[in-house]
């Protein structure tokens, strides 16, 4: 019914700053979608995740896979099949994950994830997420899950 631009997606997504981990999406479609972020130095997990060698919390890496591949694939998807007014009535919860890190996120990296829709239905949506940084360096992989709720 509605297709949204990524410009609009962004500005649909209920996370915000300081808590939004998706700055550009790159691509979009019905089966797959892919983001980027930069993880700014100044953000404030990182003074005591490790301080003089912090690194990005495995748990903030797979809130930003969840944004990606879960809450921006899902307001495309449930915008194409209901409507723009739809979307706005829905809030996503984020209901399981299995996820993989092979690599590590310091701080100014940027990173480019990837979901690829496992299944929607429901307002339930599960798909497989990749994360790489710039280099193509894998630093985690799995598969995220969320749910639509009524408001």
């Amino acid at each position: 019914m509605s297709v949204l631009t990524p410009s609009e997606i962004l500005a649909e997504l209920p996370q915000k700053e300081p808590f939004l981990f998706v700055d550009e999406i790159l691509e979009i479609g019905d089966e797959e979608i892919v983001a980027a972020y930069r993880f700014r130095e100044d953000h404030d997990f990182y003074r005591g995740h490790f301080p003089g060698n912090p690194v990005t919390p495995g748990v903030i890496l797979v809130e930003a896979m969840a944004q990606v591949g879960v809450v921006a694939l899902g307001i495309h998807l449930l915008a194409r099949q209901e409507g723009i007014e739809e979307v706005r009535k829905v809030v996503t919860m984020f209901t399981d994950m299995q996820v993989d890190f092979t690599g590590i996120v310091k701080p100014g990296d940027r990173v480019i994830t990837t979901g690829r829709k496992l299944f929607f239905r429901r307002l339930k949506l599960r798909s497989t997420v990749e994360m790489r940084l710039e280099d193509g360096t894998v630093v985690c992989s799995g598969t995220v899950s969320g749910m639509g709720m009524k408001q």
